[in-house]
């Protein structure tokens, strides 16, 4: 079973790789030719919209309650009643989204009086301010229909990787990078504002990612004609468990959006420093939470149907280790290197030094919370592969309400940077949640030599730590050097984190590398 797990996971995370990496290509390409400025701002609070939206239609709740079901299905039932399944999904989520999505493209002014209400409220009193909340609105216009795309992709998605076809899915998002920028290379020019080509950028790319899945689904028969099917039982049992799991998935990206919303009020720039700092957070958390995750939700699924608890237990325990694994050091060095790297990739054109200064504060106070947000990808599969998405559900009530308590304690004192502590500490109360839970229901308990790893990885990211604040020039030797040779030593940087963090776990007794045998 691990062997396959580690298998798929490596497929997911190389294919997430690509994707993340030309996510930078993109996200240096927007630094370069914004910066932090306003601009900059209009447009990530115009694609930060849909995108929570894709959360709850698309890959975080929908997926939850979907591979579940599907999989019981394909356990269950016949090749026709599967296909059947598909079809009124299909139909049935589409009517949906496309009500969704018409709403939000003439309601674009109203939305963005919510999200962006420090800029609404700046145009109401005459206020310079007020031109970003104009050029939002019209921005959203253009992307909300992305949110149409991405969930049938991310549907194709569900259905590929719940059919061992993790590559595809995992490989999609490259197609909207690319566009991006092409978007902000070959359009961006030949307009007097270029948040309008990235805007157009993101639409074309939805557009490109939906039909780049269609030859696969058609390959596994499951390309099927939609039809409108609320009161079947397999939609009943989707929608039932979807439901609560939008807001138990979407905890995390609706404490973003409320971090934007008191953005907004914040000087100009906030909005951006917390985008970029976000952006290098979701590379690691892409790359190895969600990739993990996405590979133990099947896994998980079809062990509870087939009732394998000592299978579920060992599954889950196996995603706890290899999240500790790899986000242990990833968190450390996102923290310690968060300047180097953002001077790295983003500190030239319109992105100055002063805001690699701003984005750092913020990248580590994000960075503090990355491990609690990979171990969250990971838990709460424990309650939806059991179809139970009610308990995550409290749970994101507590940490939703503790991120905007939070948000008043330290945004105060410590502005946009706030926020981001905030986050992170939301992050941490969900995961310790999520345990608990799992704990006290039984059906998941770290094991002694689980917590014996931790503490072995505990005392391998001290040893790194240290080697890398050795090494470490000061901000003023990084300026004096060019990009080539700032982006060696950054390399040098990494290689020698990681060579000393494997060095340390290997002197403590563990073999990394066997993760295929459960670690």
């Amino acid at each position: 079973m691990n062997k396959k797990l580690v298998k798929s996971g490596v497929i997911v995370s190389a294919m997430t790789l690509v994707s993340r990496v030309m996510g930078l290509v993109r996200d240096v390409v927007i630094a370069n030719l914004m910066g932090a400025g306003s601009g900059a701002d209009v447009f990530i609070l115009a694609n930060k919209i849909p995108n929570f939206l894709r959360r709850l239609f698309a890959e975080g709740a929908f997926a939850q309650a979907f591979v579940p079901v599907f999989t019981e299905y394909q356990q269950k039932n016949t090749d026709a009643e599967v296909q059947e399944l598909i079809a009124k999904v299909t139909g049935t989520l589409g009517v949906l989204v496309t009500i969704v999505t018409v709403v939000g493209v003439i309601g674009s002014p109203l939305l963005m009086a919510l999200f962006g209400n420090g800029w609404f409220v700046a145009w109401l009193n005459g206020e310079p301010d007020g031109e970003k909340f104009e050029l939002a609105s019209l921005l959203l216009k253009i992307t909300f229909p992305y949110l149409w795309f991405i969930t049938f992709t991310a549907m194709a998605g569900s259905i590929l990787n719940t059919r061992g076809r993790f590559a595809v899915s995992a490989f999609t998002p490259v197609f909207l990078n690319i566009t991006i920028i092409g978007a902000a290379l070959f359009l961006a020019p030949e307009l007097d504002k270029p948040e309008l080509a990235l805007a157009l950028g993101v639409f074309f790319g939805g557009v490109i990612q939906f039909l780049f899945q269609l030859p696969f689904l058609f390959r596994e028969k499951a390309l099927v004609k939609p039809s409108w099917g609320w009161h079947h039982p397999g939609v009943v049992k989707i929608r039932t468990l979807m439901i609560p799991a939008i807001f138990g998935v979407s905890v995390s990206q609706i404490n973003l959006l409320f971090d934007t919303f008191i953005a907004s009020y914040l000087m100009t720039g906030s909005i951006s420093w917390l985008y970029y700092s976000d952006r290098l957070l979701e590379f690691p958390l892409g790359l190895f939470g969600i990739a993990i995750a996405t590979v133990i939700l099947p896994a998980l699924s079809k062990k509870h149907v087939n009732d394998e608890g000592d299978g579920f237990r060992k599954t889950m325990d196996w995603g706890v280790k290899a999240i500790l694994l790899l986000g242990m050091p990833a968190m450390c060095g996102l923290i310690l290197l968060s300047k180097p790297m953002l001077m790295v990739l983003f500190m030239r054109g319109a992105f100055t030094i002063d805001d690699v200064d701003m984005a750092s504060y913020s990248l580590m106070a994000y960075g503090s919370g990355l491990l609690s947000f990979m171990l969250i990808k990971v838990l709460a599969p424990g309650y939806y592969s059991r179809q139970d998405t009610k308990t995550p559900v409290r749970y994101g009530i507590i940490a939703m309400v503790s991120n905007m308590v939070f948000n008043v304690i330290f945004a105060i004192p410590f502005g946009y940077v706030g926020l981001a502590i905030a986050t992170s500490l939301s992050a941490l109360l969900n995961a310790a949640l999520l345990y608990r839970g799992l704990h006290k229901a039984q059906v998941y308990q770290v094991s002694k030599q689980t917590g014996l790893f931790f503490g072995k990885a505990v005392i391998s990211c001290m040893v790194m730590s240290m080697v890398l604040m050795q090494f470490i020039p000061n901000q003023n030797s990084w300026l004096q050097q060019m990009f080539t040779e700032r982006a060696l030593t950054l390399l040098a940087l990494i290689g020698a984190g990681v060579g000393s963090y494997l060095v340390s776990m290997i002197v403590l007794g563990i073999r990394p590398w066997k993760i295929k045998t459960g670690l």
